[in-house]
């Protein structure tokens, strides 16, 4: 059982190490990469030193090294196949891109220019080297620039695909990070881009309290009034928490399909997917049929279920007036009651204060106190019978409800032809849209956009996706902490961790060695006392009866009777002596039958 328990105790402690072994690892990782810093530093020195150290150096053995940890190196990614729009702004540049100079019409003349600064930087804690992306650097501004497409996209028989990547570095109280993709009309300038510019869709995070959303809009025109409304899809049954709060770089992706299906996706994973017919907000098509406007209930239509029995009548014996309660007729006033005595008394220590004015105050009275007297005694002041609920109380008769034989159910009013009513079965045939765009309003600052990608062909986007994206995931990925220092770092945010660690490390232990090493031992049999031997045990009450035989022969010898007797026993003696022999023989086959290494081996 000890071995068992150690077996435990030693599978518990490795499990820990291998927790902490992607730290150790990490910590060995760094320490190599400072230990290569520090040989080309050295082999730099060298040069510059004489001869005679040159050789010593040679002649000295190379401390071996651990093999480097894997880098991940940026590569900039290139649009390869059918693309209308690519931006990975590794030129460092806004070049290609137009910042708003227009004013909101409906906001303070402080906030309503779109003022708020953009830059072209890397992240602030970037773990890919070289990668740049548009950065959002203001608070509490309004932002807005744009770009335009390679051409006009424009809704046929491909798809629509869009994706870019948002990392929230400062984390996100109040903001967006969507784009709009702009409609292409004749009026479109990009210097004047405002809220109310035209637009064909509108994609992405946005987050105001504890309100997360993905937006997926898209502006519908009427074939009938020509007027735009505004479609919202349903909202992802996703949680959408993490992707605001991790400060990770998320990849962003919507697809529009021709047969009118979508499908969102972030960091290539399906969030949320539906049809344009089915799945938006208000729907696309208008009921067939509406109420009718002129139609207005008629005055005499009843929609009362139930009404009042008209051929009840009130019992002679109801009594509306008895009260609900009446004083107990059976209680006693109990032994000791103070009747003379009041409940509160004026405070004797109170002290009329000196600014007291009769005149504009009153008649200064002290302040009630509970009276002493009353309080070893069960009661002060009048006494009163308790009051109790009457068993004759009935209250206000009303006669019982029965259905209402006119009853006419709830009125509506008539449906008649809707005469806005059209069908569109295809909208995924949108407005044509020449540029992209970034307008929004943001409390917090270092909102990172990189890899902006628009094409008709899900092939392509993925290979962009994989070449810049999947670029920034394999490098965060390499550093991120190993197990223990996620453990480690999860504690400091939230100490009541500790306890959680300890008892899932501790408890297991403790359940273990009690259970396993402090059992009672069994007391040992005197068989297995024995020494084990090849010889057979003798059975020990077989040799105290042979002892107390062998006494009681002697004090028989040691009598007077038993010397005349003497020569009459000789010749028994003799006799017994052959059956003896026969009988030992006998005792001895059973000692060996019955001998503990004669049994088999209970079971360990």
């Amino acid at each position: 059982m000890h071995q068992k328990a150690l077996l435990f105790v030693l599978l518990a402690v490795g499990l820990l190490c291998l927790g902490l072994a992607p730290a150790c690892q990490a910590q060995d990782q760094n320490r190599d990469e400072d230990a290569d810093v520090e040989d080309d530093l050295d082999l730099d020195l060298a040069g510059t030193e004489d001869d005679d150290e040159l050789d010593r150096d040679e002649e000295a053995p190379p401390a071996p090294k651990a093999p480097a940890a894997p880098k991940v190196t940026y590569k900039a990614p290139e649009p390869m196949g059918e693309h209308f729009f690519a931006e990975s702004f590794d030129r460092g540049t806004l070049d290609g891109w137009v910042l708003s100079k227009a004013k909101k019409d409906d906001a303070d003349e402080e906030i309503a220019k779109y003022d708020g600064k953009w830059a072209v930087e890397e992240m602030k804690d970037t773990k890919l080297p070289g990668d740049k992306g548009l950065v959002l650097m203001s608070r509490a501004k309004h932002h807005a620039i744009s770009a335009p497409l390679l051409r006009p996209f424009t809704f046929d028989s491909m798809p629509l695909v869009i994706q870019y990547e948002v990392n929230f570095q400062s984390g996100i109280d109040c903001g967006g990070a969507y784009v709009k993709l702009l409609s292409e009309t004749p009026g479109l300038d990009l210097d004047q881009f405002v809220d109310k510019t035209a637009y064909t869709i509108m994609f992405g995070p946005d987050k105001c309290g504890e309100d997360y959303k993905l937006h997926f809009i898209f502006r519908h025109k009427n074939p009938k009034t020509g007027q735009y409304e505004e479609k919202h899809a349903k909202k992802p049954d996703a949680d959408l928490r993490s992707y605001f709060t991790d400060k990770k770089t998320h990849l962003y992706t919507l697809v529009v399909n021709a047969d009118n299906s979508f499908e969102v996706l972030v960091d290539q994973t399906v969030v949320n997917s539906g049809n344009l017919l089915k799945d938006m907000t208000p729907p696309v098509n208008p009921p067939v049929e509406i109420e009718d406007p002129d139609d207005h209930k008629p005055e005499d239509w009843d929609e009362r279920p139930k009404i009042q029995d008209p051929d009840a009548v009130k019992p002679e014996d109801w009594d509306e007036d008895a009260p609900a309660q009446i004083p107990d007729e059976d209680a006693v006033k109990p032994d000791g009651w103070l009747d003379d005595e009041a409940e509160y008394i004026g405070d004797p220590d109170a002290i009329k204060p000196d600014d007291w004015d009769e005149d504009m105050d009153g008649e200064w009275e002290a302040p009630q106190v509970p009276n002493p007297a009353c309080e070893s005694a069960p009661g002060c002041g009048p006494w009163k019978r308790p009051m109790i609920d009457n068993p004759s109380y009935k209250g206000k008769w009303k006669p019982p409800m029965v259905d209402n034989p006119n009853y006419q159910g709830i009125w509506k009013p008539r449906k008649i032809p809707n005469p806005d009513y059209f069908e569109d079965l295809q909208p995924f045939k949108m407005t044509p849209f020449s540029a992209l765009g970034l307008e929004l309003w943001s409390m917090t600052s270092d909102i990172f956009f990189d890899n902006f990608f628009i094409t008709n062909d899900r092939n392509t986007a993925e290979r962009w996706a994989t070449d810049s994206w999947g670029l920034k995931k394999a490098a965060e990925g390499a550093a991120e902490p190993g197990l223990a220092a996620q453990m480690l770092t999860a504690a400091e945010e939230r100490p009541w961790l500790w306890i959680v660690y300890v008892l899932t490390v501790a408890l297991p232990l403790v359940l273990i060695i009690v259970f396993c090493c402090t059992g009672k031992e069994k007391k040992k049999t005197p068989a297995a006392e024995y020494k084990k031997t090849d010889e057979p045990q003798p059975d020990v009450k077989e040799e105290e009866e042979d002892e107390e035989e062998e006494d009681k022969a002697e004090e028989a010898k040691s009598s007077p009777a038993a010397e005349d007797k003497s020569d009459e026993e000789e010749a028994a003696a003799e006799e017994e002596e052959g059956e003896n022999e026969a009988t030992t023989e006998e005792k001895e086959d059973d000692i060996l039958r019955r001998s503990p290494r004669s049994r088999r081996l209970r079971k360990d």
